[in-house]
């Protein structure tokens, strides 16, 4: 999410607020939102016959594209925006691979070390600058300075999208996680919606009844772990962090090594053994959005692209919002996170792997394809739709007027190693949550991870 600069990180939904009077979609999502550069020839030769001043037809082409963020409905939408972008460039055939999301990535990261066909892949803010450091991505800055449609762009996916001050990927959504929970569970409690971490903890544990298979939160202890834990770490020492450079602190330290990281992380355990399923410590995204729409969890923390899945399987009577919860200092740290389509640096159809970005990232295609999986379009003109200003999606909104309580920070993307921090992570927390390790130790080794982190970038 490029090298982020601080100054310059603002969410997609302060566009909104200061972009609510622009016009609806401004892209028609055709050819028109195409290359920079057109392929085919480019001479003509004399008129000597009608079949002699025909222009060449287009050379057939097959891209081998694949999706990192999978789900069955997602991919679906994909396959419907593809299908429409080949009958528009029936010279371009697309194959689009899907692997199951958790092992998506290494999918990824395995096809390109092998140099496989790989001519589009969808790149995240995670692994950005991993993958540009290995050179598997081509900058698009030129491409972009060609597309007609980049001038609605919001100022936050160009920042997402690149790093080292040139653009790799055009985002194809953006995130930013709130709560949502069940308003039925807290109404037959006598509860309010939690405000703060300890807060959340306190009603997770008091909604919690283990004989009806009920938990007060959809803990999440497989991959993606480190969104909630290193969220709370980093409320916790909203006083002494770095945002520019998260997750040091202004002294140059890691936040991992202040007492504030290791009450949090108590706190965390906590939540963990008293509110949450025992299995849960191997749960993934789907998982924990599962159990909370079949009526085993009774608190969510997740992203806006979880919100139509939620509206689909559950009473809307029962489903409720509110902002993420605050730490003690009555601050939550948040950011944007994205991902989006790059073209690799080995493509031998870059061009082509081009209309197909532009096309799909047009507004009218994203607009689309935010509505139906329930995340931030790209386009400012899209997002001024009041589709994106209700509901659910209103608790972003309000989370984004108060910027003095909900602050914006710079995650660690420049760091070659954030691409394994993930995994890195979420098996140090199993540990420590199954009481294989204590805190103490844990913290040291995420302390050490950051540190050879800063001091590989000297």
């Amino acid at each position: 999410m490029g090298v982020l600069q601080g100054k310059g990180w603002t969410t997609v939904l302060a566009g909104v607020m200061m972009m609510g009077t622009l016009a609806g979609c401004s892209g028609s999502g055709t050819e028109s939102s195409g290359t920079a550069a057109p392929t085919g020839g480019s001479s003509a030769a004399p008129a000597a016959s009608a079949k002699a001043s025909e222009a060449p037809a287009a050379k057939q082409v097959t891209l081998h594209m694949i999706e990192s963020l999978t789900s069955p409905e997602r991919t679906k939408l994909l396959q419907d925006a593809i299908g429409r972008f080949q009958q528009d460039n029936p010279n371009i055939k697309v194959e689009l691979i899907s692997p199951p999301f958790d092992q998506a990535d290494n999918k990824i990261r395995t096809m390109l070390a092998a140099k496989q066909d790989l001519d589009i892949l969808e790149v995240r803010d995670l692994n950005i600058a991993e993958y540009v450091n290995n050179g598997y991505l081509e900058p698009l800055d030129t491409y972009a300075g060609g597309w007609a449609d980049s001038k609605t762009l919001s100022a936050t996916s160009k920042i997402v999208g690149s790093t080292g001050g040139k653009l790799y990927f055009i985002a194809n959504a953006l995130y930013q996680r709130q709560m949502f929970y069940r308003k039925d569970w807290f109404d037959a409690k006598g509860l309010a919606a939690p405000k703060t971490w300890q807060e959340l903890v306190d009603s997770a544990i008091k909604l919690t009844d283990p004989k009806q298979n009920r938990y007060g939160f959809s803990f999440r202890g497989g991959a993606g772990a480190n969104g909630n834990f290193d969220h709370m770490i980093y409320d916790f020492n909203d006083n002494v962090i770095n945002i520019d450079d998260a997750p040091f602190t202004k002294d140059g330290k890691t936040i991992y090594s202040t007492p504030e990281a290791k009450q949090a992380l108590e706190l965390y355990k906590k939540l963990y053994k008293e509110a949450s399923p025992p299995d849960s410590i191997n749960w993934g995204f789907q998982d924990q959005v599962q159990a909370f729409t079949s009526g085993v969890t009774g608190i969510l923390l997740q992203d806006p692209d979880v919100i139509k899945v939620l509206q689909d399987k559950m009473d809307p009577k029962t489903l409720e919002t509110a902002p993420m919860p605050l730490g003690p200092n009555g601050k939550s740290l948040v950011s944007t996170g994205a991902a989006g389509w790059g073209i690799t640096a080995n493509s031998k159809n870059k061009e082509e792997a081009w209309k197909l970005i532009a096309f799909l990232s047009s507004p009218k295609e994203n607009t689309v394809f935010s509505k139906e999986i329930g995340t931030i379009p790209i386009h400012t003109s899209a997002t001024a739709d009041t589709f994106f200003q209700t509901g659910p999606y209103k608790t972003l909104l309000d989370m984004t007027a108060k910027a003095d309580t909900f602050v914006n920070y710079t995650p660690p993307f420049k760091y070659p190693g954030n691409g394994s921090w993930g995994e890195t992570s979420m098996k140090g927390q199993q540990s420590y949550l199954l009481d294989k390790k204590s805190a103490d130790d844990l913290l040291k080794e995420w302390d050490k991870f950051w540190l050879d982190q800063k001091a590989g970038m000297k």
